[in-house]
Protein backbone atom coordinates (compact mmCIF):
# COMPACT_ATOMS: atom_id res chain seq x y z
CA UNK A 1 0.00 0.00 0.00
CA UNK A 2 0.99 3.56 -0.98
CA UNK A 3 0.15 6.05 1.45
CA UNK A 4 -0.54 9.88 -0.57
CA UNK A 5 2.10 12.26 -1.48
CA UNK A 6 2.66 15.22 0.70
CA UNK A 7 5.32 17.13 -1.15
CA UNK A 8 9.17 17.78 0.20
CA UNK A 9 7.58 16.06 3.48
CA UNK A 10 8.29 12.67 2.28
CA UNK A 11 12.05 13.04 2.73
CA UNK A 12 12.03 12.72 5.85
CA UNK A 13 9.73 9.50 8.07
CA UNK A 14 9.27 11.88 11.03
CA UNK A 15 8.08 14.66 9.01
CA UNK A 16 6.14 11.83 6.68
CA UNK A 17 4.20 9.89 9.71
CA UNK A 18 3.43 13.34 11.27
CA UNK A 19 1.45 14.68 8.65
CA UNK A 20 -0.25 11.79 8.52
CA UNK A 21 -1.08 11.71 12.23
CA UNK A 22 -3.62 13.57 14.98
CA UNK A 23 -0.94 13.10 17.49
CA UNK A 24 2.58 12.51 18.50
CA UNK A 25 3.78 10.83 22.00
CA UNK A 26 7.57 11.31 22.61
CA UNK A 27 9.79 9.13 24.45
CA UNK A 28 13.47 8.78 25.16
CA UNK A 29 13.75 6.23 22.21
CA UNK A 30 10.72 6.68 20.19
CA UNK A 31 8.16 8.60 18.71
CA UNK A 32 4.54 6.74 18.68
CA UNK A 33 2.45 8.18 15.78
CA UNK A 34 -1.63 7.92 16.13
CA UNK A 35 -4.01 7.99 13.37
CA UNK A 36 -7.64 6.88 13.30
CA UNK A 37 -7.49 3.47 15.06
CA UNK A 38 -3.61 3.05 14.17
CA UNK A 39 -0.54 3.67 15.88
CA UNK A 40 2.92 3.54 14.21
CA UNK A 41 6.09 3.34 16.39
CA UNK A 42 9.36 4.60 14.94
CA UNK A 43 12.45 3.65 16.98
CA UNK A 44 14.42 7.16 16.99
CA UNK A 45 18.57 7.29 15.81
CA UNK A 46 20.15 7.57 18.92
CA UNK A 47 22.94 6.19 20.79
CA UNK A 48 22.17 6.33 24.60
CA UNK A 49 24.29 3.85 25.99
CA UNK A 50 22.14 1.30 27.64
CA UNK A 51 20.38 1.31 24.21
CA UNK A 52 21.63 1.88 20.10
CA UNK A 53 19.20 2.33 17.50
CA UNK A 54 21.93 4.60 15.54
CA UNK A 55 21.32 2.54 12.25
CA UNK A 56 18.50 1.22 10.27
CA UNK A 57 18.86 -2.51 10.92
CA UNK A 58 19.23 -1.80 14.39
CA UNK A 59 16.28 -0.53 14.82
CA UNK A 60 14.72 -2.81 12.61
CA UNK A 61 16.23 -5.60 14.78
CA UNK A 62 14.17 -3.62 18.01
CA UNK A 63 11.26 -3.77 16.26
CA UNK A 64 10.99 -7.25 15.52
CA UNK A 65 11.54 -8.40 18.70
CA UNK A 66 9.14 -6.06 20.22
CA UNK A 67 6.66 -7.02 18.00
CA UNK A 68 7.45 -10.95 18.95
CA UNK A 69 7.90 -10.30 22.75
CA UNK A 70 4.54 -8.34 23.01
CA UNK A 71 2.64 -10.28 20.98
CA UNK A 72 2.68 -12.95 23.83
CA UNK A 73 1.03 -10.97 26.30
CA UNK A 74 -0.92 -8.15 23.59
CA UNK A 75 -1.59 -10.21 20.82
CA UNK A 76 -4.53 -8.08 19.45
CA UNK A 77 -2.21 -4.65 19.70
CA UNK A 78 0.74 -5.93 18.14
CA UNK A 79 0.28 -5.93 14.62
CA UNK A 80 3.35 -6.01 12.29
CA UNK A 81 6.56 -4.47 11.07
CA UNK A 82 6.27 -2.07 7.99
CA UNK A 83 8.72 -0.98 5.72
CA UNK A 84 9.11 2.64 5.07
CA UNK A 85 10.74 3.06 1.13
CA UNK A 86 11.66 5.79 -0.82
CA UNK A 87 10.08 5.97 -4.52
CA UNK A 88 11.87 6.94 -7.79
CA UNK A 89 10.34 9.99 -7.47
CA UNK A 90 11.75 10.98 -3.73
CA UNK A 91 8.35 10.80 -1.96
CA UNK A 92 8.34 7.94 1.06
CA UNK A 93 5.49 4.65 0.76
CA UNK A 94 4.92 1.64 2.82
CA UNK A 95 6.19 -1.55 1.94
CA UNK A 96 7.62 -0.33 -1.33
CA UNK A 97 10.15 -1.60 -4.03
CA UNK A 98 12.67 1.47 -3.26
CA UNK A 99 15.51 2.31 -1.13
CA UNK A 100 14.75 1.05 2.75
CA UNK A 101 14.27 4.36 4.88
CA UNK A 102 13.10 3.11 8.12
CA UNK A 103 10.83 0.75 9.59
CA UNK A 104 7.83 1.45 12.11
CA UNK A 105 5.66 -1.08 13.97
CA UNK A 106 1.92 -0.93 13.37
CA UNK A 107 -0.14 -1.27 16.50
CA UNK A 108 -3.85 -1.20 17.19
CA UNK A 109 -4.59 2.35 18.79
CA UNK A 110 -5.99 2.19 22.17
CA UNK A 111 -7.58 4.50 24.72
CA UNK A 112 -4.62 6.39 26.90
CA UNK A 113 -7.27 6.55 29.43
CA UNK A 114 -7.14 2.96 29.80
CA UNK A 115 -4.21 3.02 31.17
CA UNK A 116 -3.30 2.24 34.95
CA UNK A 117 -0.89 4.90 35.08
CA UNK A 118 -3.62 7.48 33.95
CA UNK A 119 -6.25 5.79 35.73
CA UNK A 120 -4.99 3.75 39.22
CA UNK A 121 -8.15 3.87 40.74
CA UNK A 122 -9.46 1.42 38.02
CA UNK A 123 -7.11 -1.04 40.13
CA UNK A 124 -10.20 -2.48 42.48
CA UNK A 125 -9.47 -5.72 44.42
CA UNK A 126 -10.84 -7.90 41.60
CA UNK A 127 -8.94 -6.39 38.71
CA UNK A 128 -5.75 -6.29 41.41
CA UNK A 129 -6.34 -10.53 41.65
CA UNK A 130 -7.20 -10.81 37.74
CA UNK A 131 -3.23 -8.49 37.36
CA UNK A 132 -1.65 -10.87 39.70
CA UNK A 133 -2.95 -13.91 37.81
CA UNK A 134 -2.16 -12.57 34.46
CA UNK A 135 1.12 -11.75 35.01
CA UNK A 136 1.86 -15.42 37.22
CA UNK A 137 0.51 -16.87 33.39
CA UNK A 138 3.04 -14.61 32.08
CA UNK A 139 5.76 -15.67 34.00
CA UNK A 140 4.91 -19.59 33.54
CA UNK A 141 4.82 -19.14 30.12
CA UNK A 142 8.43 -17.45 29.80
CA UNK A 143 10.91 -18.69 27.91
CA UNK A 144 14.10 -19.99 30.31
CA UNK A 145 16.65 -17.89 30.61
CA UNK A 146 19.66 -19.50 32.23
CA UNK A 147 22.16 -16.90 31.86
CA UNK A 148 19.56 -14.47 33.63
CA UNK A 149 18.05 -13.48 37.02
CA UNK A 150 20.77 -12.69 39.20
CA UNK A 151 23.25 -11.06 36.56
CA UNK A 152 20.77 -8.84 35.20
CA UNK A 153 20.02 -7.26 39.21
CA UNK A 154 23.52 -7.08 39.48
CA UNK A 155 23.79 -5.11 36.28
CA UNK A 156 21.06 -2.39 37.31
CA UNK A 157 22.33 -2.49 40.92
CA UNK A 158 25.62 -1.52 39.48
CA UNK A 159 23.90 0.96 36.69
CA UNK A 160 21.91 2.47 39.17
CA UNK A 161 24.59 3.76 41.46
CA UNK A 162 26.89 5.02 38.71
CA UNK A 163 23.80 7.22 37.38
CA UNK A 164 22.89 8.60 40.60
CA UNK A 165 26.44 8.86 41.55
CA UNK A 166 26.65 11.44 38.48
CA UNK A 167 23.21 12.98 39.82
CA UNK A 168 24.76 14.44 43.29
CA UNK A 169 24.62 17.73 42.21
CA UNK A 170 20.90 17.77 42.05
CA UNK A 171 20.85 14.94 44.73
CA UNK A 172 21.46 14.62 48.62
CA UNK A 173 25.09 12.46 47.94
CA UNK A 174 24.67 11.75 51.48
CA UNK A 175 21.68 9.67 51.03
CA UNK A 176 22.78 8.53 47.70
CA UNK A 177 25.47 7.22 48.79
CA UNK A 178 23.74 5.65 51.60
CA UNK A 179 21.25 3.57 48.99
CA UNK A 180 24.25 2.48 47.08
CA UNK A 181 26.00 1.25 50.29
CA UNK A 182 22.42 -0.33 51.29
CA UNK A 183 21.39 -1.92 48.19
CA UNK A 184 24.76 -3.74 47.39
CA UNK A 185 24.98 -5.11 51.17
CA UNK A 186 21.92 -6.27 50.33
CA UNK A 187 22.56 -7.93 47.27
CA UNK A 188 26.02 -9.54 48.78
CA UNK A 189 23.87 -11.06 51.28
CA UNK A 190 20.62 -12.01 48.83
CA UNK A 191 23.06 -13.50 46.22
CA UNK A 192 23.19 -17.55 47.42
CA UNK A 193 19.49 -17.11 47.28
CA UNK A 194 19.41 -15.38 43.86
CA UNK A 195 21.54 -18.16 42.40
CA UNK A 196 19.68 -20.98 43.57
CA UNK A 197 16.48 -19.45 42.14
CA UNK A 198 18.05 -18.78 38.78
CA UNK A 199 19.44 -22.64 38.60
CA UNK A 200 15.57 -23.29 39.68
CA UNK A 201 14.06 -22.11 36.52
CA UNK A 202 12.80 -18.65 38.15
CA UNK A 203 14.78 -16.58 35.50
CA UNK A 204 13.15 -15.90 32.68
CA UNK A 205 12.35 -13.64 29.51
CA UNK A 206 10.44 -11.20 31.36
CA UNK A 207 8.35 -8.19 30.40
CA UNK A 208 11.35 -6.24 32.13
CA UNK A 209 9.34 -2.42 32.60
CA UNK A 210 6.18 -3.67 34.17
CA UNK A 211 4.68 -0.75 35.59
CA UNK A 212 1.61 0.94 35.36
CA UNK A 213 1.94 3.05 32.60
CA UNK A 214 2.92 -0.61 30.34
CA UNK A 215 -0.81 -1.96 31.46
CA UNK A 216 -4.05 -0.90 30.33
CA UNK A 217 -7.56 -2.22 31.13
CA UNK A 218 -9.64 -3.45 28.05
CA UNK A 219 -12.36 -5.55 28.36
CA UNK A 220 -12.53 -5.98 32.01
CA UNK A 221 -8.88 -7.92 31.59
CA UNK A 222 -5.61 -6.54 32.18
CA UNK A 223 -2.91 -6.33 29.00
CA UNK A 224 0.77 -5.83 29.21
CA UNK A 225 2.44 -4.02 26.53
CA UNK A 226 5.92 -2.26 25.66
CA UNK A 227 7.76 -4.69 27.02
CA UNK A 228 11.71 -4.18 26.71
CA UNK A 229 13.36 -5.98 23.69
CA UNK A 230 16.74 -4.22 23.24
CA UNK A 231 18.77 -5.31 26.05
CA UNK A 232 18.70 -9.09 27.50
CA UNK A 233 20.06 -8.05 30.72
CA UNK A 234 16.86 -5.90 31.39
CA UNK A 235 14.37 -8.22 29.90
CA UNK A 236 15.83 -11.58 31.24
CA UNK A 237 15.46 -11.45 34.55
CA UNK A 238 14.19 -13.31 37.94
CA UNK A 239 10.54 -13.07 37.80
CA UNK A 240 9.68 -11.83 41.41
CA UNK A 241 11.88 -9.01 40.15
CA UNK A 242 9.57 -8.25 37.30
CA UNK A 243 6.86 -8.14 39.53
CA UNK A 244 8.66 -5.89 41.76
CA UNK A 245 8.38 -2.60 39.54
CA UNK A 246 4.73 -3.13 39.79
CA UNK A 247 4.15 -3.58 43.76
CA UNK A 248 6.90 -0.35 44.01
CA UNK A 249 4.96 1.58 41.63
CA UNK A 250 1.99 0.84 43.27
CA UNK A 251 3.32 1.34 47.07
CA UNK A 252 5.07 4.83 45.65
CA UNK A 253 1.53 5.85 45.21
CA UNK A 254 0.23 5.09 48.64
CA UNK A 255 -1.93 1.90 46.49
CA UNK A 256 -0.57 -1.21 49.03
CA UNK A 257 -3.84 -2.39 48.76
CA UNK A 258 -3.19 -3.27 45.29
CA UNK A 259 0.17 -4.27 45.72
CA UNK A 260 -0.93 -6.40 48.57
CA UNK A 261 -3.60 -8.05 46.52
CA UNK A 262 -1.41 -8.43 43.29
CA UNK A 263 1.61 -10.11 45.18
CA UNK A 264 -0.92 -12.54 47.25
CA UNK A 265 -2.69 -13.45 43.91
CA UNK A 266 0.58 -14.33 41.89
CA UNK A 267 2.16 -16.34 44.23
CA UNK A 268 -0.81 -18.40 44.33
CA UNK A 269 -1.16 -18.40 40.36
CA UNK A 270 2.92 -18.88 40.57
CA UNK A 271 2.66 -22.10 43.16
CA UNK A 272 0.48 -23.73 40.76
CA UNK A 273 3.07 -23.79 37.84
CA UNK A 274 6.76 -23.13 39.77
CA UNK A 275 8.59 -25.03 42.62
CA UNK A 276 8.00 -24.24 46.17
CA UNK A 277 10.30 -22.18 46.50
CA UNK A 278 8.50 -19.90 44.73
CA UNK A 279 7.49 -18.58 48.30
CA UNK A 280 11.46 -18.25 49.56
CA UNK A 281 11.89 -15.48 47.33
CA UNK A 282 10.29 -13.10 49.18
CA UNK A 283 13.48 -12.87 51.23
CA UNK A 284 14.77 -10.58 48.22
CA UNK A 285 11.88 -8.61 47.81
CA UNK A 286 13.18 -5.92 49.71
CA UNK A 287 16.30 -5.59 47.58
CA UNK A 288 14.33 -5.92 44.42
CA UNK A 289 11.92 -2.90 45.34
CA UNK A 290 15.08 -0.69 46.23
CA UNK A 291 16.31 -1.31 42.58
CA UNK A 292 13.22 -0.56 41.23
CA UNK A 293 13.03 2.44 43.40
CA UNK A 294 16.43 3.72 42.36
CA UNK A 295 16.16 2.87 38.77
CA UNK A 296 13.34 5.59 38.86
CA UNK A 297 14.84 7.86 41.36
CA UNK A 298 17.71 8.55 37.84
CA UNK A 299 15.06 8.78 35.42
CA UNK A 300 13.29 11.23 37.11
CA UNK A 301 16.24 13.32 37.89
CA UNK A 302 17.42 12.92 34.51
CA UNK A 303 13.65 14.00 33.12
CA UNK A 304 14.05 17.15 35.68
CA UNK A 305 12.05 16.08 38.40
CA UNK A 306 14.28 16.55 41.25
CA UNK A 307 12.01 16.58 44.04
CA UNK A 308 10.59 12.88 42.77
CA UNK A 309 14.05 11.46 42.57
CA UNK A 310 14.62 12.22 45.78
CA UNK A 311 11.46 10.88 47.27
CA UNK A 312 12.20 7.94 45.07
CA UNK A 313 15.78 8.15 47.00
CA UNK A 314 13.92 7.87 50.29
CA UNK A 315 11.61 4.83 49.03
CA UNK A 316 14.40 2.82 48.08
CA UNK A 317 16.57 3.24 51.53
CA UNK A 318 12.95 2.33 53.55
CA UNK A 319 12.33 -0.74 51.49
CA UNK A 320 16.22 -1.76 52.67
CA UNK A 321 14.94 -1.47 56.13
CA UNK A 322 11.87 -3.56 56.73
CA UNK A 323 9.78 -4.13 59.67
CA UNK A 324 9.85 -7.08 61.51
CA UNK A 325 7.25 -9.88 60.06
CA UNK A 326 4.23 -10.51 62.23
CA UNK A 327 1.42 -13.45 61.60
CA UNK A 328 -2.44 -12.43 62.02
CA UNK A 329 -4.91 -15.30 61.60
CA UNK A 330 -8.51 -14.25 60.70
CA UNK A 331 -11.10 -16.90 61.46
CA UNK A 332 -14.80 -16.74 61.58
CA UNK A 333 -17.77 -18.59 60.21
CA UNK A 334 -18.42 -18.48 56.41
CA UNK A 335 -19.84 -15.13 55.17
CA UNK A 336 -18.35 -13.13 58.47
CA UNK A 337 -15.83 -11.62 55.58
CA UNK A 338 -12.80 -13.28 56.46
CA UNK A 339 -11.28 -12.15 52.95
CA UNK A 340 -12.32 -9.58 52.96
CA UNK A 341 -10.99 -8.46 56.65
CA UNK A 342 -7.51 -9.81 55.80
CA UNK A 343 -6.87 -8.00 52.59
CA UNK A 344 -8.10 -4.93 54.69
CA UNK A 345 -5.38 -5.38 57.11
CA UNK A 346 -2.73 -6.97 55.58
CA UNK A 347 -1.05 -3.69 53.84
CA UNK A 348 -0.26 -2.51 57.38
CA UNK A 349 1.48 -5.83 58.32
CA UNK A 350 5.12 -5.66 57.59
CA UNK A 351 7.64 -5.12 54.67
CA UNK A 352 5.88 -3.53 51.80
CA UNK A 353 3.74 -3.95 50.18
CA UNK A 354 2.10 -6.09 53.33
CA UNK A 355 1.30 -9.32 54.00
CA UNK A 356 0.72 -12.01 52.27
CA UNK A 357 -2.95 -13.40 52.29
CA UNK A 358 -3.09 -16.82 52.72
CA UNK A 359 -6.84 -18.98 52.38
CA UNK A 360 -7.42 -22.45 52.81
CA UNK A 361 -10.26 -21.51 49.91
CA UNK A 362 -7.24 -21.07 47.46
CA UNK A 363 -4.95 -23.42 48.69
CA UNK A 364 -7.38 -26.26 48.40
CA UNK A 365 -8.07 -25.53 45.05
CA UNK A 366 -4.15 -25.11 43.89
CA UNK A 367 -3.76 -28.80 45.44
CA UNK A 368 -6.56 -30.54 43.88
CA UNK A 369 -4.99 -28.47 40.31
CA UNK A 370 -8.13 -26.58 39.80
CA UNK A 371 -8.98 -22.74 38.84
CA UNK A 372 -9.30 -20.70 41.98
CA UNK A 373 -13.31 -20.20 41.07
CA UNK A 374 -13.79 -23.96 40.10
CA UNK A 375 -16.48 -25.48 42.23
CA UNK A 376 -14.84 -28.63 44.32
CA UNK A 377 -17.24 -31.59 45.56
CA UNK A 378 -18.35 -31.49 48.92
CA UNK A 379 -15.66 -34.57 49.70
CA UNK A 380 -12.28 -31.96 48.98
CA UNK A 381 -13.27 -30.23 52.23
CA UNK A 382 -13.08 -33.40 54.69
CA UNK A 383 -10.19 -36.38 55.53
CA UNK A 384 -6.94 -35.76 53.81
CA UNK A 385 -7.56 -33.00 51.63
CA UNK A 386 -9.43 -31.08 54.74
CA UNK A 387 -5.62 -32.11 56.85
CA UNK A 388 -3.33 -31.30 53.69
CA UNK A 389 -5.06 -28.04 52.90
CA UNK A 390 -4.15 -26.79 56.71
CA UNK A 391 -0.68 -28.62 56.52
CA UNK A 392 0.14 -26.77 53.51
CA UNK A 393 -1.32 -23.16 54.99
CA UNK A 394 0.86 -23.96 58.08
CA UNK A 395 4.02 -24.43 56.59
CA UNK A 396 3.85 -21.98 53.57
CA UNK A 397 3.29 -18.88 56.02
CA UNK A 398 6.49 -20.28 57.96
CA UNK A 399 8.62 -20.00 54.82
CA UNK A 400 7.46 -16.71 54.14
CA UNK A 401 7.89 -15.68 57.73
CA UNK A 402 11.22 -16.95 57.93
CA UNK A 403 11.88 -15.21 54.76
CA UNK A 404 10.54 -11.98 56.43
CA UNK A 405 7.31 -10.91 55.46
CA UNK A 406 4.22 -10.96 57.20
CA UNK A 407 1.61 -13.36 56.75
CA UNK A 408 -2.62 -13.48 57.10
CA UNK A 409 -3.85 -16.80 57.57
CA UNK A 410 -7.54 -16.79 56.30
CA UNK A 411 -9.49 -20.12 57.66
CA UNK A 412 -12.55 -20.80 59.41
CA UNK A 413 -10.15 -22.03 62.41
CA UNK A 414 -13.53 -23.25 63.67
CA UNK A 415 -11.15 -26.58 64.92
CA UNK A 416 -9.35 -25.46 68.26
CA UNK A 417 -6.42 -27.68 67.25
CA UNK A 418 -6.00 -25.43 64.28
CA UNK A 419 -6.11 -22.14 66.45
CA UNK A 420 -3.25 -23.94 68.07
CA UNK A 421 -1.29 -24.76 64.87
CA UNK A 422 -1.26 -21.35 64.09
CA UNK A 423 -0.23 -19.55 67.80
CA UNK A 424 2.44 -22.07 67.72
CA UNK A 425 3.44 -21.35 64.51
CA UNK A 426 4.29 -17.98 65.45
CA UNK A 427 5.77 -18.71 68.80
CA UNK A 428 8.29 -21.00 65.97
CA UNK A 429 9.28 -17.95 63.49
CA UNK A 430 9.37 -15.82 66.72
CA UNK A 431 7.06 -13.25 65.72
CA UNK A 432 4.23 -11.72 66.96
CA UNK A 433 0.83 -13.11 66.79
CA UNK A 434 -2.44 -11.47 65.93
CA UNK A 435 -5.64 -13.77 65.94
CA UNK A 436 -8.95 -12.05 65.03
CA UNK A 437 -12.51 -14.03 64.89
CA UNK A 438 -15.00 -12.31 63.18
CA UNK A 439 -18.64 -12.60 63.94
CA UNK A 440 -22.42 -10.91 62.20
CA UNK A 441 -26.27 -11.98 62.33
CA UNK A 442 -26.92 -15.28 61.37
CA UNK A 443 -29.27 -13.39 58.48
CA UNK A 444 -26.07 -11.36 57.27
CA UNK A 445 -23.94 -14.72 57.27
CA UNK A 446 -26.74 -16.35 55.19
CA UNK A 447 -27.26 -13.62 52.84
CA UNK A 448 -23.35 -13.08 51.94
CA UNK A 449 -23.04 -16.84 51.39
CA UNK A 450 -25.88 -17.23 49.17
CA UNK A 451 -24.71 -14.29 47.02
CA UNK A 452 -21.21 -14.99 46.66
CA UNK A 453 -20.08 -15.65 42.29
CA UNK A 454 -17.00 -15.84 41.34
CA UNK A 455 -14.72 -16.25 44.44
CA UNK A 456 -12.39 -19.39 45.79
CA UNK A 457 -14.77 -20.17 48.14
CA UNK A 458 -17.10 -23.23 48.00
CA UNK A 459 -19.62 -22.44 51.12
CA UNK A 460 -23.07 -22.99 50.95
CA UNK A 461 -25.81 -22.22 53.37
CA UNK A 462 -25.74 -25.94 54.17
CA UNK A 463 -22.16 -25.53 54.72
CA UNK A 464 -22.62 -21.95 57.14
CA UNK A 465 -25.02 -24.69 59.39
CA UNK A 466 -22.79 -27.76 59.63
CA UNK A 467 -20.45 -24.82 60.92
CA UNK A 468 -22.48 -23.68 63.57
CA UNK A 469 -23.65 -27.35 64.81
CA UNK A 470 -19.12 -28.03 64.83
CA UNK A 471 -18.78 -24.54 66.39
CA UNK A 472 -18.37 -25.08 70.43
CA UNK A 473 -18.05 -21.19 71.31
CA UNK A 474 -15.91 -18.62 70.35
CA UNK A 475 -12.14 -18.66 70.79
CA UNK A 476 -10.50 -16.59 72.78
CA UNK A 477 -9.06 -14.09 69.77
CA UNK A 478 -9.98 -10.85 69.49
CA UNK A 479 -13.69 -10.88 68.78
CA UNK A 480 -14.70 -8.16 66.02
CA UNK A 481 -18.09 -7.49 64.59
CA UNK A 482 -18.17 -7.28 61.01
CA UNK A 483 -21.92 -6.74 60.05
CA UNK A 484 -21.18 -3.27 59.02
CA UNK A 485 -18.67 -1.74 56.34
CA UNK A 486 -15.60 -4.23 56.05
CA UNK A 487 -12.99 -1.10 55.73
CA UNK A 488 -14.34 0.55 59.66
CA UNK A 489 -13.69 -3.12 61.01
CA UNK A 490 -10.64 -3.99 59.94
CA UNK A 491 -9.46 -0.18 60.77
CA UNK A 492 -10.99 -0.56 64.29
CA UNK A 493 -9.07 -3.75 64.83
CA UNK A 494 -5.80 -1.77 63.32
CA UNK A 495 -6.28 0.83 65.74
CA UNK A 496 -6.70 -1.28 68.81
Amino acid sequence: MTAGRRGSQDADPVAWLTARSERTIETACARVFLAGDVAWKLKRDVDLGYVDFSTVARRKWALDRELEFNREAAPDIYRRVRTITRDADGGLAWDGSGEVVDHALEMRRFDDGAVLSANPAALTGEMAEALGRTIAGFHARAPLRPDGGWRALEFTVGSNAHLLRDLTGRLDHQRVELMVELTAAELARQRPLLEARRDAGFARRCHGDLHLANILVENGAPVLFDCIEFNDLLSDLDIQYDLAFLLMDLDFRGRRDAAVRVLSAWLDQAGRDFPDAIWAGLAALPLMLAVRAGVRAHVSAHAGDVALARAYVEAAIAHLAPPPPVLAAVGGLSGTGKSSFARAIAPSLGAAPGAVVLRTDEIRKRLMKVAPAERLPDSAYAGDLYGRAYDALIETARTLLKAGHGVVLDATFIDPALRDRAEQLARDCGVPFRGVWLEAPLATLKARVAARVGDASDATVETLDDQLARLGGAPAWGRVDTSGAMGDAAQRWLGA
